[in-house]
């Protein structure tokens, strides 16, 4: 599961001063087969340090080739690094495609989507609204980008090529915090006020069969909010978080875990690729990830925030508490799955499956 896979960059291309546009070709294709909507975790190491960072896949299905949009991040080494060293000829390594911001493509729908995306947040909500168009021909999307200014617009071009190609079916708002428009809902930040107005005015939520949001966090609890409100049921909202993660932070206190549980030791049965092993972990708010590492087991991760789903398993046996959670639904908790980054164990025994 967590086994990395080789890549190589045939093309970087800019897309605004700050992004870049990175075409890979892998060595074997098989394990880089991706649904709309998923990532890739890429890891480099920088002086010694290995560090792993996730990155959605911005190109459609059936576009023939892996695209990812990288923007750089004040203080961010790999986002730095992509977009002033990296160049055509480099290797890369990643993980396969993971991520469940899709739903199912079906041939035959009639049904109107939202992508709702600020910044670099359009870039899986571009891959699903690229597949969509070619896989669900009697399907409309409507995508609402919020940006700084018209130069920070990633893929400005090909989003309009894209309205060009699919007249009636693909509408795109553009909302720009400090350039005026001629419409002046569509200047400033995209607080509530602004999601009443253009959820009353310009899309209606009752419409929407499924909504995509991805982008800073606080603008996505602010939309989201609103399109509940407007009476789009929160089931058919999908997020996508990229902004949590915080390198450098101290991890977080449990909160809420009994003294009793904060003591001893807790054996541990981890099932991983196949392979299940048993061994005792400490119980004294260790994280799950970091104590089945401790004991070599090369456990998946990469934000390490409980923001990107890719150290997800299920609990069989034992109970977990879970520091922070930006990444499973409701559902998937209730049936006992975990991030483990953020799961500590509570009890005696736990029993981990990383392979359901």
């Amino acid at each position: 599961m967590s086994r990395f896979h080789p890549l190589t960059v045939t093309d970087v291309r800019k897309t605004t001063r700050d992004a870049v546009v990175i075409t890979l070709e892998p060595d074997d294709p098989t394990p880089f087969a991706f649904t709309q909507g998923q990532y890739l975790t890429f890891r480099h190491d920088f002086g010694g340090t290995e560090l792993r960072r996730n990155y959605s896949i911005c190109t459609g299905t059936d576009d023939g080739g892996i695209q990812i949009g990288i923007k750089r991040v004040e203080g961010g080494a790999f986002s730095n690094w992509a977009n002033t060293e990296l160049k055509p000829g480099d290797r890369l390594e990643a993980m396969p495609p993971a991520g469940r911001f899709f739903v199912p493509v079906e041939p035959n729908s009639n049904r109107h989507y939202l992508g709702i995306a600020g910044g670099s947040g359009i870039t899986p909500v571009l891959s699903i609204l690229r597949t969509v168009l070619v896989r669900e021909p009697k399907s409309a999307f409507t995508l609402l980008y919020a940006n700084r200014a018209v130069g920070t617009i990633m893929f400005r071009e090909e989003l309009e090529d894209l309205k060009n190609r699919h007249i009636g079916r693909l509408n795109i708002i553009h909302v720009l915090e400090s350039d005026s428009q001629d419409i002046d809902l569509f200047t400033g930040r995209v607080d509530a006020e602004k999601c009443r107005l253009l959820f009353s005015r310009w899309i209606k939520a009752e419409s929407v069969d499924v909504a995509f949001v991805c982008g800073p966090e606080p603008m996505m609890r602010t939309v989201t909010a609103a399109l509940v409100a407007s009476g789009l049921p929160r089931d058919r909202i999908k997020l996508e978080i990229f902004g949590s993660a915080q390198p450098g932070r101290l991890p977080k206190a449990v909160a809420g875990v009994r003294p009793e549980n904060r003591s001893g030791d807790c054996e541990a049965t981890v099932t991983l690729d196949g392979r299940t092993r048993s061994f005792r972990i400490p119980r004294d708010g260790t994280r799950l990830l970091d104590a089945f590492n401790a004991h070599s087991m090369d456990a998946p991760y990469a934000c390490r925030a409980g923001v990107c789903s890719t150290c997800r398993a299920r609990i069989l046996d034992g109970e977990v508490e879970m520091v922070a959670n930006h990444a499973l639904e409701d559902y998937e908790v209730r049936a006992g799955y975990a991030l483990t980054c953020q799961a500590v164990p509570l009890g005696d025994r736990i029993v981990v499956d990383y392979d359901q």
